[in-house]
């Protein structure tokens, strides 16, 4: 697999806290450059990017990174990174919930953030390594069900990231009509590639541009 092909399923990522403009407006410059398939940028950030990069694809996150806002502030969230210019939503479930065994209200929430996203990109984060291979299977069935267009693995905050056991998981309890974005802990071009090769769609790393390009 090519670099360009790496590239182009990758979101180029920077999500920390103390992340500045100076920072963010390098990741913007690298995926103009490597043609990325998106910036994935804290919400703060994204009206900036878009009025000074208009061309380029903005993912942001709601509910980052621990997923138990209520579903109200969810809402607003996601409604003002939409009109800020954000075309890919990245959410994260309430973990809370599925620990309740409260798979109605997550799949709802799913669903409340899908009818807003209408024509923009919805990825839903499960953070599987909270989570029993019981609660995956079902959170692949909540995600489907819910017309998400992309189940993701983990935030990158989390105890752990990405695996290929939980993508092969996935593959088996998905819908036809949902796609896997895997991420946490993807440092390499190989790794992405091997995901990739895998069936993931996109990959979401912060330092994957950097190892294509070094």
């Amino acid at each position: 697999m090519d670099n360009n092909m790496i590239l182009s399923h990758t979101d180029h990522t920077l999500l920390k806290p103390f992340a500045t403009w100076e920072q963010i407006k390098k990741l913007c410059d690298e995926a103009v450059t490597n043609k990325t398939a998106s910036v994935c940028v804290p919400p703060c950030y994204v009206e900036r990017i878009h009025n000074e990069y208009p061309d380029l694809t903005i993912c942001t996150v709601i509910g980052f990174p621990l997923g138990y806002e209520t579903t109200e502030g969810k809402i607003a969230d996601t409604k003002e990174c939409i009109r800020c210019g954000a075309s890919e939503i990245d959410m994260v479930i309430n973990i809370c919930e599925v620990k309740n065994g409260n798979f109605a209200f997550v799949e709802d929430e799913i669903k409340t953030l899908r009818s807003i996203t209408e024509g923009k990109i919805l990825k839903v984060i499960i953070e599987t390594c909270y989570l029993t291979e019981e609660e995956k299977i079902k959170l692949c069935e909540c995600v489907t069900r819910a017309g998400a267009d992309y189940i993701k693995t983990s935030t990158g905050f989390g105890d752990a990231g990405a695996t290929p056991d939980d993508i092969e998981l996935f593959k088996k309890h998905i819908g036809s009509n949902v796609r896997i974005k895997a991420a946490g802990g993807i440092r390499t071009a190989k790794q992405a590639a091997g995901y990739i090769e895998m069936g993931c769609d996109r990959i979401g790393a912060s330092s994957v541009v950097g190892d294509i390009n070094a």
